[in-house]
């Protein structure tokens, strides 16, 4: 059975018939004389908080952001954040949204009224409230800076005409919300209740406040607290929906077909009937090292990497996270380099301009090209154990504790998708550990939204972001084959120039605060630097 189905089809009760998502006052509060009463009241109310607190679909779409991804739809909203264009007017996708928070005020405002539930259960309750409007806090924040503090639901429109607190303010509320939170929370729950908060999520999520803002004290001692979790054996079954309740997985945004799906239409290929939204860049392809550890520069240095035939040897990892040309997939050779094949880039609006698409996550349609990849129920994971094990080592990477503690933490992420143990000699200095653990961070979990975040908390977005978006080369796919049974290729035409991206730091660090918003509330001015 399908674990935490969040009850989509009943949480219309929590749904506003306005288009009040940028405001700070609810127009849904429920009444305490009518509802706040049983036990079935309180689940359907926290079902209510739950439901809005993230999106599966969103999670995938972040890497738009970076330079790891590029969203070819405008109007999905991640196109202009990618290339910096945008503004107050066009926001590109908004988190500017306190429909959930105001779901969380008005939850641990009234859940005490429900006297018949058992108070130890009612502390339990509030305490996953608490943690998912501090996760919505943390989003908020990490995105535009200063932000309204609002922990009680306002009467009326006017009162929640409301001011920017200073975003040191947002964050002491997270750390102790959290703080507060972590041994309240259960450990884990029954099955059917798989994907609630648990101690381990406001750990894991404590743990990623710290490391953004680079508390590298805190966030080492606070990820080294989270325990009884481990590394599912394989990477690539780790996305396969069967798997999906593994022992790495902290939390997860539940999905059930028919009722909450996930579709995956966005990001495949033209050619299966995808749309192609999100697709990866050649920058992220060519991050994954070759199966020995060594670099593409390194292996290209030393004659063993052909870029003209350059998916041979290289860290699985890639296959499992990206559609390349030449590649088997969902029972059909991926061409994306031939000129009037379906997935070609300029032969479809849905073709992918990079000549990639992603896989991660995909891996059920390999096994049966039939499934109905528009209303799946795979979970999209938040938090997983390998970001545990990488915020060990780059804790003390950037503390400069360089012992064996933080290579085990780097050799088993890496051991477990099939690369060598770091090479010590290689490897033994900050510097250089710094830029594998980074590169680590960013081929481990591609498509999984974190990429956006690392690449402004390392102040390197502004190097890594500006200039040409490039695609794959162009050419053909060979008959001959590798022993994986993907195709070889001969990639010698041009590269496919996608757009020209600029990212200015610090005005593109932030998003800017929707003009929608502040039109309702124009005490939000002024808008972050730059915009």
């Amino acid at each position: 059975m399908k674990k935490l189905i969040y009850l989509i089809g009943i949480v219309f009760i929590f749904t506003s018939c306005e288009d009040t998502f940028l405001d700070t006052t609810p127009n849904d509060a429920l009444s305490p004389s009518t509802f706040w009463n049983t036990q079935k009241d309180l689940d359907l109310a926290l079902t209510g908080c739950y439901s809005g607190f993230e999106s599966g679909n969103s999670i995938l779409y972040r890497d738009a952001g970076s330079d790891n991804a590029f969203n070819n739809f405008p109007w999905e909203g991640w196109t202009n954040i990618g290339n910096g264009k945008l503004s107050p007017a066009d926001p590109g996708a908004s988190y500017y949204d306190f429909s959930t928070i105001n779901r969380c005020n008005e939850f641990l405002k009234n859940a005490d009224n429900a006297v018949e539930v058992p108070e130890e259960n009612r502390i339990i309750y509030k305490a996953q409230a608490r943690f998912i409007r501090a996760y919505e806090y943390y989003v908020l924040t990490t995105n535009y800076g200063d932000v309204p503090l609002i922990t009680e639901n306002f009467a009326t429109p006017e009162e929640a005409k409301v001011p920017r607190n200073p975003q040191a303010e947002i964050r002491t509320f997270i750390e102790n919300e959290l703080t507060a939170v972590i041994d309240i929370l259960p450990e884990s729950y029954s099955g059917s209740e798989f994907g609630k908060a648990t101690k381990g999520a406001a750990q894991a999520l404590l743990m990623r406040y710290y490391l953004y803002f680079k508390d590298y004290e805190q966030a080492l001692t606070t990820a080294k607290s989270i325990t009884g979790y481990s590394l599912h054996p394989s990477f690539k079954g780790l996305f396969d929906p069967a798997n999906e309740q593994n022992n790495e997985i902290i939390l997860s945004v539940q999905h059930t077909p028919d009722i909450y799906a996930m579709s995956f239409t966005p990001f495949l290929p033209n050619s299966i009937g995808g749309w192609s939204s999100v697709v990866p860049t050649q920058s992220l392809v060519d991050a994954f090292e070759m199966a020995d550890g060594r670099t593409i520069q390194e292996a290209q240095s030393q004659g063993d990497y052909d870029p003209e035939n350059p998916f041979i040897n290289r860290d699985p990892r890639l296959r499992a996270t990206v559609v390349y040309p030449g590649q088997v997939f969902a029972g059909r050779v991926y061409r994306s380099i031939e000129e009037d094949d379906p997935d070609y880039y300029n032969t479809a609006d849905n073709a992918s301009k990079t000549g990639y698409n992603f896989k991660k996550y995909t891996t059920f349609i390999d096994i049966d090209p039939s499934a109905p990849f528009w209303n799946m129920g795979n979970d999209i994971f938040l938090f997983r154990f390998a970001e545990v094990l990488l915020t060990i080592a780059e804790a003390k990477i950037e503390l400069g504790q360089i012992d064996s503690e933080l290579y085990e933490a780097i050799d088993a992420v890496r051991l477990r998708a099939g690369m060598p143990a770091v090479d010590k000699q290689k490897y033994a200095d900050q510097e250089s550990l710094r830029k594998l653990i980074r590169n680590e961070r960013r081929v481990e979990f591609a498509m999984e939204g974190l990429r956006r975040d690392d690449i402004i908390r390392w102040d390197i977005a502004s190097m890594v972001m500006n200039g040409e978006l490039l695609g794959a080369k162009r050419g053909s796919v060979l008959e001959t084959t590798q022993p994986n049974g993907d195709h070889h290729v001969s990639m010698t035409l041009t590269r496919n120039l996608i757009e020209t991206r600029e990212f200015q730091a610090p005005k593109n660090n932030l998003l800017p605060i929707p003009q929608s918003a502040i039109d309702k509330n124009p005490k939000l001015t002024p808008n972050n630097t730059g915009y």
